[in-house]
């Protein structure tokens, strides 16, 4: 008679601790992973003597910036240490979808450091606050300038925000690498300037925090112009401003930009765009009727 395995997740009789246990399924699924992605997917060349059709060890590690000898252990469930940065990285480079995200971070125990994530500070209530500020943009933001939540004006105010993967709304990501983001942005190397200066006098309190380390190695990654902003080592506060925006639907939007803190200086904040001028009124109403029109 033929005997099957038995699944060390369902084996009661299993001499393998509880952290074994989960560097095996972790290191399994990460192999599946590994396997499944080809390199086209992630814009790799494939080469003439590749022998399986997915990634190699070596090219994960290059794609997630960790070492090939670290990430060969990984795969091998050696009992390494794994930071969320990293298994953020790892599901990045493999193109996990927001399920296989979850579930990777699940197996490894560890927090999941991206902003599309559930916020228990965007409470019902403060839905319902934003949607009724319409059509005055308004938004709910971290100090690390993750997109927690918004009204339809504001997702249209710079880009369609929807269109946005949750994991990548982040003004300040945006700011630096999204064209639509960009173009909307009246002076913009002003503006980007004083965000990274805003991000490092935040990140001071966060040094050793995955999520703000993960971003700031996406930014650093992505944008030349970031990297050279960021060497210059400028620090502001958080403090309100009028500010043009440039629209490409409605045109040029004359706004004051205000936050309103919902607990400590450094936590959550709603920030606001009410308009300046009375044209600025009348074209935030026509942005706030375009909006609803494309969500019908």
């Amino acid at each position: 008679m033929t005997t099957m395995a038995a699944d060390p997740l369902l084996a009661p009789d299993s001499t393998e601790s509880p952290s074994d246990i989960r560097r095996h399924e972790v290191a399994a699924f990460l192999r599946s992973r590994r396997e499944r992605t080809t390199p086209e997917q992630v814009g790799l060349v494939r080469g003439r003597r590749r022998r399986t059709p997915g990634l190699r060890r070596e090219e994960v590690a290059q794609l997630s910036a960790v070492g090939v000898t670290w990430y060969t252990w990984l795969e091998q469930a050696r009992d390494i240490q794994v930071s969320a940065q990293v298994l953020d990285a790892l599901a990045r480079a493999l193109l996990l979808d927001p399920s296989e995200r979850a579930h990777l971070f699940a197996l490894a125990a560890a927090p999941d450091p991206a902003p599309g994530t559930e916020c228990p500070t965007v409470t019902p209530a403060l839905r319902t606050m934003l949607e009724q500020l319409d059509p005055i943009p308004a938004c709910v933001q971290n100090s690390r300038y993750d997109v927690l939540a918004y009204n339809r004006t504001y997702a249209r105010l710079l880009c369609d925000l929807d269109a946005v993967a949750p994991e990548d709304r982040n003004c300040l990501l945006l700011a630096f690498t999204h064209d639509d983001w960009r173009a909307s942005i009246v002076d913009l190397p002003e503006v980007t300037r004083m965000m990274a200066a805003k991000f490092r006098a935040s990140m001071a309190g966060h040094l050793a925090e995955p999520a703000w380390k993960a971003l700031l190695h996406r930014l650093e990654t992505r944008s030349p112009e970031f990297r050279e902003v960021w060497g210059r080592h400028e620090v502001v506060d958080q403090r309100g401003r009028t500010k043009y925006i440039r629209n490409a639907q409605v045109g040029l939007l004359h706004v004051e930009h205000t936050n309103l803190w919902l607990g400590p200086s450094s936590g959550p904040r709603l920030v606001s765009y009410p308009p300046v001028d009375e044209e600025t009124r009348s074209r935030l109403e026509r942005l706030h009727r375009i909006a609803v029109d494309g969500d019908r």
